[in-house]
């Protein structure tokens, strides 16, 4: 499928001009509450709905719905679910919050976490690492573990889809209780 796309200064041109966009940020609580685009909302991947979201977006279904995640991965996946449920008019956001940032656009920045594809490395590392050591001292079969999450990791960078992210988003430290959304607009 193809996905449209545009640039984050699009966007913001887009915004400036119309007042109001449909901006859903479908990156994890807790990286949007540590920096997010003024007219986003979150909605995570892991939760996304198209049908539920188009049905509640009363008299609005003939703008766009432009979907932003962190560097534009996730952005293009959601993307392709409203696509596979038959709604078509979705943009991308290329480079996704950080692109935003980096061109000096406002964001809303909140209480700092570790991102999640930061928490993919650690983790991903911290597994063949566990897995040489104990092949290394236990026995030779727990180096398969490491052979497990190379191959994964090969599979994720094919696919730009990576199941240790999706596993790690739904964690509860990957989660917002409803007490903590205090965040204040700066710009990047």
């Amino acid at each position: 499928m193809d996905v449209l796309s545009i640039t984050p200064q699009q966007l913001a041109e887009i915004a400036q001009r119309n007042g109001k966009i449909d901006l859903l940020d479908v990156r994890t609580p807790i990286e949007y509450r540590a920096m997010h685009i003024t007219h986003a909302r979150n909605v995570p991947l892991d939760q996304l709905d198209p049908a539920a979201l188009m049905q509640a977006r009363q008299g609005a279904s003939a703008d766009p719905v432009y979907v932003v995640c962190q560097g534009g991965g996730r952005g293009r996946q959601a993307c392709e679910r409203f696509q596979a449920a038959g709604f078509t008019n979705v943009v991308n956001i290329e480079g996704g919050t950080k692109a935003w940032a980096d061109a000096g656009l406002a964001v809303v920045r909140g209480k700092q976490a570790i991102s999640l594809e930061r928490q993919v490395r650690i983790a991903a590392g911290s597994l063949v690492l566990a897995g040489v050591l104990l092949g290394w001292y236990v026995h030779y079969g727990f180096f398969a573990l490491s052979g497990f999450v190379g191959a994964g990791l090969i599979f994720a960078g094919v696919t730009d889809t990576c199941g240790m992210g999706m596993l790690l988003a739904r964690m509860p430290w990957n989660r917002l209780g409803e007490s903590a959304k205090a965040c204040s607009v700066k710009q990047a």
